[in-house]
């Protein structure tokens, strides 16, 4: 027995197998994946590592195309077609095994040399005879093969046409794992299985099971931390400006520029957690000053999308005199609006306003983003933190996010933590002085929005 579990990940050509080996090992850049028969040509290995040891070698291998061929030539060659390891012995030495069935050899020379099978299948793809002779040849191997239904979470999956088939074949230790649309409790049946066939192995696929449970728990938490994190900064940013109009709308725009640069750091650092790049996050809903998003948080657009309305704060910027509208992207008021009816799109109105005002902006005036922007941007940062924690590593088309369906972040008041946060401008780290960034009461509001993140998250 070797001390490393050895899987061979075998199938038919183009059925996911990269993409399984991907997810498996959350490893985006492993293997090629592409919509073409025959992509993987060679074997090609990786290891699951717990603890930074290894505890599973998985085998990526070329993609079955002629088994029907095989168990043809068997009986060309006066083999019985289903004879078994002696039969396939006896085609792994024949001239063919490196001529035409060159390809199928290597599956079937890694099979044999591993512990355990992976046959995996597209799900979406109709039951056919090519797929039965598949599986005969491969049972040759004298290997345990576990079938791994892929796609499933697919609408036009055939999952009960290939339980049923597969039942019929005596193969009922079937697992559906989906290697586009990740899912935990799929991962843990899959190890769980492996561990019901190949007792050996037992210890370090427990081992590997409780590591996957403590991984998924503390992404959770770290993603919640850093959105959390991100809506602490912003609500404390604030911005001290003359009172000249020309002063002021440059004063919007410069913080109109740090939120969503803050914001875009939230972003990497949610696709770093996940082990996620850039590309795999097509987010035509999120800024960047650069261009590539598509929808600007400062938008009204922006705002129906989350289901936000716009007049949030508009009284009391009307008491104020600000001549810029921030969710319109800077638009200068007439001179006759120069007492600002939109103003509150910065100001909000839960900070104590006057007393700021009267106190701490003599001859100034402060800029703060309102509270309907600081809803949105927990909106768009919450929906892609669980939309990367159910986004299997294997996703060849990049994550787009549609309309929230949770309503948490749209009525009622914010959080006290981000509340608080208002009165503190030296949490931020968009401020100048950020001294209170590693202070006790800072670390203690992280603390318990993170907590409530969590909580809500387990209610969506």
């Amino acid at each position: 027995m070797s001390p490393l579990l050895q899987v061979a990940v075998v199938g038919h050509t183009n059925t996911g197998k990269t993409s399984l080996l991907r997810t498996l090992s959350r490893d985006t850049d492993f293997g090629e994946v592409c919509d073409a028969p025959a992509t993987t040509r060679h074997v090609e290995g990786t290891e699951i590592l717990v603890d930074g040891g290894p505890v599973m070698a998985l085998f990526d291998t070329p993609g079955l195309e002629d088994a029907s061929g095989i168990l043809d030539w068997l009986e060309t060659g006066q083999q019985d077609r289903h004879a078994g390891a002696e039969a396939l012995e006896r085609f792994l030495q024949a001239p063919e095994a490196s001529g035409r069935f060159e390809q199928e050899s290597k599956v079937l020379r890694q099979l044999r040399s591993s512990d355990v099978g992976l046959y995996v299948i597209d799900a979406r793809e109709p039951v056919l005879g090519k797929y039965r002779d598949e599986l005969a040849v491969l049972g040759m191997c004298a290997r345990p093969l576990i079938p791994v239904l892929n796609f499933v979470a697919s609408q036009d999956n055939r999952e009960p046409q290939w339980r049923e088939t597969l039942a019929n074949l005596g193969l009922h230790a079937v697992i559906t794992f989906d290697s586009v649309v990740y899912d935990l409790q799929g991962e843990l049946r899959l190890h769980e299985k492996l561990r019901s066939l190949l007792d050996a192995y037992r210890e370090p696929l427990g081992r590997l099971m409780e590591a996957r449970t403590r991984e998924a728990q503390w992404l959770e938490r770290s993603a919640a931390e850093s959105v959390a994190d991100m809506l602490l900064d912003i609500a404390a940013c604030t911005l001290l400006v003359p009172r000249e109009p020309a002063a002021t709308e440059a004063g919007m725009e410069e913080l109109q520029r740090l939120v969503r640069r803050r914001e875009q750091d939230c972003v990497d650092a949610l696709l770093s957690l996940y082990r996620f790049r850039a590309s795999d996050y097509l987010a035509t809903q999120i800024p960047l000053e650069d261009g590539q998003w598509g929808m600007d948080l400062f938008t009204t657009d922006a705002l129906r999308h989350y289901g936000l309305r716009t007049s949030e704060g508009a009284a009391v910027g009307g008491a104020i005199g600000l001549a810029i509208d921030v969710m319109a992207l800077g638009t200068t008021l007439g001179a006759g609006t120069a007492a600002g009816a939109t103003a509150g799109a910065l100001m909000g109105n839960g900070v104590g306003l006057g007393r700021r005002l009267g106190q701490r902006m003599r001859g100034q005036r402060e800029l703060r983003v309102n509270d309907t922007t600081l809803r949105l941007l927990a909106l768009r940062q919450r929906q892609l933190a669980r939309a990367l924690s159910r986004r299997g590593h294997g996703a060849e088309k990049a994550l787009e996010l549609n309309t929230p369906t949770d309503n948490t972040w749209r009525r009622g008041k914010l959080p006290a933590p981000v509340r608080k946060a208002r009165l503190h401008p030296r949490w931020s780290r968009l401020n100048e002085r950020a001294d209170g960034v590693e202070s006790k009461p800072r670390a203690q509001a992280l603390e318990a929005l993170t907590e409530q993140l969590l909580d809500e998250g387990s209610r969506v």
